[in-house]
């Protein structure tokens, strides 16, 4: 059953010239416990509008809904809170798998494909944690970690990868997708130059795709990804479950980042109706993952779908809806309040937790949760210690799952993620129901305005029970403002002292054309394509 997994790794192996650890789907010798199963499904540049358990305009997620309405919906109301722990790729990816804030992990913008670093080596992955417990570990989709060396996924916790080492418009392919604005196609392989005037989308090296340390096909036929990865995920859970042993699937679609795919291409689709034809093809494919774990392992498996940030409202309607969380203030003066940004359509996901008679079914929690959460959570239930000399952002949000409590977060902070301020800084931070911004401005909207970088020394305070649409902002001179001006800063003064104190971690973001992933420099685009 296992041959495919071991033959890649061996291949692999035998590539790198490096003892790895094979994927054993027959033994389990830590313990006889029946230890709960894990599958985390991550989007890509998903709204929360984009949801019909969220907003009621929303018909293009009947199996999202399903399971929303099957287990506990995060958020099926728009009073609910559930963030993303940045507003990019990956730095919120690297706080998924760490539990901790880009400021202590390191990882605080994105990667590139010329990266030499990558989540840096002395954080301690949830895969590497559950690795060590006995888990059988997958990572199927887009990774964005690092792709080079020991920062590859199978050397950072998981036992079988398949995927794109990046976001899928950081390469070309031969069939590139809908995009805004429209991208070309790889360059032929009698092509004389790699350049193409007046391309502003993506590099002409081909986007690879990855089996273990194999580039097993470069370009990507991207039409083609989300049909490989349901087939990969589904393979992986039923030869995990045929083995006896837990495992943990963190499958990190490409939707609903552009270059949008679709099911059936056609000339009619334009503008909204692509994204939604799109959006659909992601709710068939988490519907797809969700029967399998149904139909195999349904009672002992925790499933938890969300997003890693916001929609990219640069991509006009090619990108997704924030529901009612438009950052008024914000685009009323020019610029997006989406992805990049520390407004709430940048960083407030959709997220849906499932696991039948544990998770409480249609049931709406008001806690503000993150996605920083993940890690400690899932540690807690599968019965494992975090990692010691670290301090963690995230919380064990068990009872809140389980319907047994309300409390998530007192504070949360929203780290700048390439619109205004530096990379990383904690400029924006939410107390309950307040939300102060001390930076504001930087990212570009559809229109092509960029609203000016604006440093507030009294910050902006906004009420978002009242305000969700962050329109107007508290008058400084109220009793409400003056009273959570200074517990503002006081958090933020006292995460400053936790952080100066932690074990931090810093990425090396160097650049080095050697490390753009390649299967064969003789080719344009780097042209592979082999049988797997």
């Amino acid at each position: 059953m296992a041959g495919l997994f071991l033959k890649v790794l061996l291949l692999g192996a035998s590539l790198t010239g490096l003892l790895y650890s094979l994927v054993d789907f027959h033994s389990y010798g830590k313990t006889g416990l029946k230890r709960p199963n894990f599958v985390i499904i991550l989007a890509d540049d998903v709204g929360w509008g984009d949801l019909g358990a969220n907003w009621a305009e929303t018909k293009d997620t009947p199996q999202l809904d399903k399971m929303a309405s099957e287990g506990m919906s995060l958020f099926p109301s728009r009073f609910v809170d559930f963030h993303a722990p940045a507003s990019t790729c990956s730095p919120s990816r690297a706080s998924l798998l760490t539990g901790r804030l880009g400021v202590r992990n390191g990882v605080t913008h994105n990667f590139a494909i010329s990266s030499v670093g990558g989540l840096p080596l002395n954080e301690t992955t949830l895969a590497q944690v559950l690795q060590e417990a006995g888990y059988i570990t997958g990572m199927i989709g887009k990774w964005h970690l690092g792709h080079h060396g020991l920062y590859q996924p199978n050397f950072r916790g998981f036992s079988y990868y398949f995927g794109i080492p990046y976001s899928h418009d950081m390469g070309c392919s031969d069939t590139p997708g809908y995009n805004h604005p429209p991208c070309p196609a790889c360059p032929p392989a009698s092509a004389l130059s790699h350049s193409s005037p007046g391309k502003n989308c993506y590099p002409d090296v081909g986007l690879p795709l990855y089996e273990n340390f194999v580039i097993v096909e470069q370009p990507v036929n991207i039409t083609s990804l989300a049909e490989k990865f349901a087939e990969k995920a589904t393979q992986f859970i039923q030869q995990a479950s045929d083995s006896g042993r837990p495992f943990f699937l963190y499958l990190a679609l490409t939707h609903m980042h552009v270059p949008l795919t679709v099911t059936h291409r056609s000339a009619k689709l334009s503008g909204q109706r692509l994204y939604r034809e799109s959006l659909r093809e992601m709710d068939n494919l988490v519907g797809r993952i969700k029967d399998k774990v149904d139909n195999t392992v349904k009672e002992n498996t925790f499933l938890w779908f969300t997003g890693d940030n916001g929609p990219w409202s640069q991509k006009c309607e090619l990108a997704g809806n924030v529901g009612p969380f438009a950052g008024l203030w914000q685009t009323n003066r020019g610029g997006s309040s989406a992805k990049q940004t520390t407004w709430e359509g940048g960083h407030r996901v959709p997220a849906i937790a499932y696991w039948p008679n544990r998770v409480p079914a249609n049931v709406t929690s008001t806690a503000l949760l993150s996605v920083l959460d993940i890690f400690p959570t899932i540690a807690s239930l599968a019965k494992v210690s975090l990692p010691p000399r670290r301090h963690f952002d995230g919380l064990d949000i068990s009872e809140v799952l389980f319907g047994h409590s309300q409390t998530g977060h007192r504070v949360l902070f929203h780290p700048n993620s390439g619109a205004a301020g530096s990379y990383g800084g904690l400029d924006t931070v939410r107390l309950g129901q307040y939300k102060a911004f001390y930076i504001t401005g930087g990212a570009k909207a559809c229109d092509g305005s960029l609203g000016p970088e604006q440093h507030h020394k009294l910050p902006l305070i906004f009420n978002l029970q009242e305000d969700p649409a962050e329109c107007a902002p508290l008058d400084s001179s109220s009793a409400v403002y003056q009273d959570m001006l200074p517990k503002v800063t006081e958090v933020l003064a006292d995460v400053l002292q936790d952080i100066s104190g932690d074990n931090t971690s810093v990425a090396d973001y160097s650049h080095d054309p050697l490390m753009i992933p390649c299967c064969n420099v003789l080719e344009i685009a780097c042209r592979c394509h082999s049988c797997n």
